[in-house]
């Protein structure tokens, strides 16, 4: 028992890390009125892996710690690092929620079922965060900027959080995917 909590926090070291590389160096930000900016990225998608892979707990703290660091390190960013710890954590809870609680993917041994469950999983996970990430980054702006900037930015969120999603959703699925005969045949159980 001892050994697997600590591989799996030292797995959750390694997917923060990957989180704050991939949201970090791998981005495309967008400047919006009024000095915010928003971006295009594929951060959630190593929240969402890392869900699958270690379950919700471990996996959320993986990507909320990886592109909360992100948020701090960045001066355009840096007022939004708690709503980003919340709602990333809340990806990986909801991910893992449904796809070890309710799917159990860990144990199926069903491939299509497992992918079902994946997808499943991904999908609600990266549809929280579809609504919510948005809707606190309006309420959030509403609160510290006032209204003007925040019905600005408030579009270009949900277009940006809209294309994180879908490509979040894909690429999370497709990795876990391909790593999960690896991790089984290695002898490594998640």
């Amino acid at each position: 028992m001892k050994k697997q909590t600590t591989q799996k926090i030292a797995l959750t070291g390694l997917m923060a890390a990957l989180s704050y590389v991939v949201f970090t160096f791998l981005q495309i930000k967008i400047q919006l009125p009024g000095g915010d900016a928003t971006s295009i990225h594929l951060g959630n998608a190593v929240c969402v892996l890392g869900a699958l892979l270690l379950g919700g707990i471990y996996g959320g703290l993986g990507g909320a710690i990886g592109m909360t660091i992100g948020d701090l390190l960045d001066p355009q960013y840096i007022i939004y690092a708690p709503k980003t710890f919340i709602l990333k954590l809340c990806i990986g809870l909801i991910t893992g929620l449904i796809a070890h609680r309710l799917g159990k993917i860990s144990t199926e041994k069903d491939n299509g079922k497992v992918l079902r469950w994946t997808i499943l999983a991904a999908a609600c996970g990266l549809g929280f965060n579809l609504v919510f990430d948005p809707l606190f980054g309006y309420v959030y702006k509403l609160a510290i900027i006032g209204k003007p900037a925040a019905e600005v930015t408030l579009v270009w969120n949900i277009a940006s959080t809209s294309i994180n999603a879908a490509a979040s959703a894909v690429v999370s699925v497709l990795l876990y995917m391909a790593l999960r005969p690896a991790l089984k045949k290695a002898g490594i159980q998640l």
